[in-house]
């Protein structure tokens, strides 16, 4: 009678337990008495298994944090240096990141925010002197990658500003000339280019500018173009490379704003990097006195020590953008749905993460080396030049890969990609092209000079 009545229990619990609209809804799709006979079948570790797979799918999935610093390199930075990246990386997150898309795709620079580079005290970062922080070349790199990571112009104005403009002064200037200049540029009260290229000489400078300049009784005459000059619209000052018509070979002048004979337009229709201000500069006969003649700057052999200090920039500024990218494709992988579960856990999907990750792990790796080798006094252009060709190669490959997982929103600006895929296309380009600094790094391993 007891056992019975116990049943009888079970049987009353069972049935206030069941949903009866839902197992009506069941019976439609289902027939539940082969359910119930499939599952009578069933062996205690089966059911188990059973329950543990549908508790599971009740359960919140915890995520893993995306990092792209899959072999935390950040932990050999001492907790000053950890500090300031961070706040590199905050203040790109909140003053870059919202406005940065709407700028990229008017084609105009961001004003308003130069004021605020100045808060961040790391312009001019491994200067001494001149109210620079005096600071390592790994750090230099590292605020690279973080401005690179978020947008690639705002990286590259901040590299013409703090590196190319700055450097040719702080590296081949006068100290009156350091003086005058470099407190200034700093704190961004004045803003610098740096204008070596020309309409018919790119990557091929050491074999001959075409602007050149005139020793007469008033100082130099500079006659000429330059092209592709970053922040030149808008410069206070721009280090103009010539030839000296007198020797033959290449000197630098500081061309201050509003010469005579110094003209700019603005380069328009560009695919990438959007926001930079590139200039076509006109020089006809524009009179530069003496004291703004570089006095440390006498042949080509001056200029490429200012590029070979800021090359390696390019190549964290290259993994800045690969790093971008691949941490907003991961993002959207995470998010985004097909047939009911996140395309972050497709096979094919986790191959491209992957290889993605292996080439920023690589890349990061190398510019982190590459950086040590500059602190310690040992850098050769070849070392700058194999990370150039490296990182920004791969950059190519990594931007390609995180369109690729995003599908038809891989080319939404609203999903920040598309922009990498086409910014990665100028760093690819400038500071050297892939086959020049191929040659320079061949030249270095074989003993052979391949230049025509």
């Amino acid at each position: 009678m007891a056992g019975t009545l116990e049943k009888i229990r079970q049987a009353y619990r069972l049935f206030k337990s069941i949903d009866f609209d839902q197992l009506n809804k069941l019976s439609k799709k289902v027939d539940l008495q082969k359910v119930m006979e499939g599952f009578s079948k069933l062996d205690d570790r089966q059911l188990k298994g059973l329950m543990k797979m549908m508790e599971g799918r009740k359960k919140e999935k915890v995520l893993p944090e995306i990092n792209a610093d899959f072999y935390e390199l950040h932990l050999r930075l001492s907790d000053e240096d950890r500090a300031l990246q961070l706040k590199v990386r905050e203040f790109m997150e909140r003053e870059i990141a919202p406005i940065v898309n709407n700028y990229w795709l008017h084609d105009e620079f961001p004003y308003e925010v130069i004021p605020k580079f100045a808060e961040l005290n790391v312009c001019g970062l491994t200067y001494q002197g001149y109210g620079c922080p005096g600071k390592s070349f790994l750090m230099e790199g590292i605020i690279a990658m973080e401005m690179g990571r978020v947008d690639a112009s705002i990286a590259t104005f901040f590299g013409v500003q703090s590196g190319l403009a700055m450097g040719s002064i702080y590296l081949c200037g006068s100290e009156a000339q350091k003086q005058e200049w470099l407190p200034g540029m700093q704190q961004f009260k004045t803003i610098g280019a740096f204008g070596l290229t020309e309409p018919e000489v790119g990557s091929g400078a050491a074999g001959g500018l075409t602007v050149t300049a005139q020793r007469t009784a008033d100082g130099w005459v500079l006659n000429g173009q330059k092209k592709w000059i970053g922040n030149a619209p808008f410069a206070d000052v721009t280090v103009i490379w010539a030839k000296d018509l007198g020797d033959g070979e290449v000197k630098g002048f500081l061309v201050r704003k509003g010469t005579p004979g110094f003209n700019v337009d603005k380069i328009k229709g560009k695919m990438a990097l959007r926001i930079v201000q590139n200039g076509l500069i006109t020089l006809d006969n524009c009179v530069v006195e003496e004291k703004d003649r570089l006095q440390n700057a006498n042949s080509f052999k001056d200029t490429a020590r200012v590029l070979q200090m800021t090359r390696a920039g390019v190549a964290w500024m290259a993994v800045g953008c690969a790093r971008g990218a691949y941490e907003n494709a991961l993002g959207y992988t995470l998010k985004r749905k097909q047939f009911g579960r996140s395309i972050a856990s497709f096979q094919l999907i986790q191959n491209h993460l992957v290889e993605m990750l292996s080439n920023l792990t690589a890349m990061q790796s190398l510019v982190f080396r590459l950086s040590e080798l500059q602190d310690q006094g040992l850098l050769k252009d070849e070392h700058a030049s194999l990370a150039k060709v490296f990182c920004s190669l791969r950059t190519r490959d990594i931007v390609s890969r995180a369109r690729e997982v995003m599908g038809g929103n891989g080319i939404l600006l609203e999903h920040n990609v598309a922009r990498f895929v086409a910014d990665a296309e100028a760093i690819y380009s400038y500071e050297g092209t892939k086959e020049i600094n191929s040659l320079i790094v061949g030249r270095a391993i074989t003993g052979f000079s391949a230049f025509v």
